[in-house]
């Protein structure tokens, strides 16, 4: 199963770091965001990524095209260029890097992908949050709800749009940003059926607005609810929040492989 990851938003809130690189670039202890989403979903055996470029694209690009070579040791013949790897420290990840438009939106940007992913379920999330969500339990929940979506429902530790969940796990309001009532938010990590694509207009289609508003009011939305660790980065406080729970070795979402 694919995950595609959106990485192509513009980061406004976080533009002391956004100036020069895209949001999912900005590094939490020394990596950026976006490795340690990755490297969740690799801990559970999720491991062929699609990321869906935008604004900056090509510093992502350009970073997993000199992984290799910055996470290993090497020797250089400089008379033949021949190259010889030392203490090397593989990732077994497989990474599609596509430029989904510098103006899309997330449903648009998704929507881009469709011929990539093909007739199979796929997963989705965000650029910007980490979680110590269960990938394998998420995608069991999907399985088992028999319907075309699953979103991660969270706690948020601040602001965001609430979803509303009845007791059999059915979504039954999808709001981007209201007051709060139940207390759930979007929180991304997302199991969707190929389906999904038919509900996507265009590039300027947010998915969080028709898309899954309309899953929701045909009864194919439903919540898989996460009670443990989120937080989304979207400002230079939230930055420091995590690399100041990284550093002191407390990043619930920190997985060894």
């Amino acid at each position: 199963m694919k995950t595609i990851i959106l990485a192509g938003g513009f980061g406004t809130r976080l533009a002391e770091y956004t100036k020069l690189i895209p949001k999912p670039m900005v590094e939490i202890g020394g990596r950026p965001i976006l490795w340690h989403i990755m490297n969740l979903y690799a801990h559970y055996g999720y491991k062929d990524f699609v990321i869906a470029l935008g604004y900056k694209g090509e510093v992502i690009k350009d970073y997993f095209l000199q992984y290799y070579s910055r996470n290993n040791d090497f020797t250089i013949d400089l008379s033949t260029g021949t190259l010889q790897t030392i203490n090397e420290h593989k990732k077994d990840w497989r990474v599609t890097l596509v430029d989904t438009g510098a103006d899309s939106l997330t449903g648009g940007r998704v929507r881009r992908l469709k011929d990539i992913i093909g007739n199979e379920d796929f997963m989705l999330t965000y650029g910007d949050a980490v979680a110590d969500v269960n990938i394998s339990k998420l995608v069991e929940h999907y399985y088992k709800s028999g319907r075309l979506a699953t979103v991660t429902a969270v706690h948020p530790t601040a602001r965001f749009g609430e979803i509303e969940i009845d007791n059999a796990n059915f979504v039954r309001s999808f709001k981007e940003k209201p007051q709060m009532n139940q207390g759930w938010i979007n929180g991304g990590f997302f199991v969707l059926n190929p389906r999904v694509f038919d509900y996507i207009e265009g590039d300027r289609t947010t998915f969080e607005a028709e898309p899954l508003e309309r899953l929701t009011s045909e009864g194919q939305l439903t919540a898989y609810r996460h009670d443990g660790f989120w937080q989304c980065m979207d400002t230079v406080r939230d930055r420091d929040l995590l690399n100041k729970l990284w550093d002191g070795g407390n990043a619930p979402w920190a997985v060894n492989d």
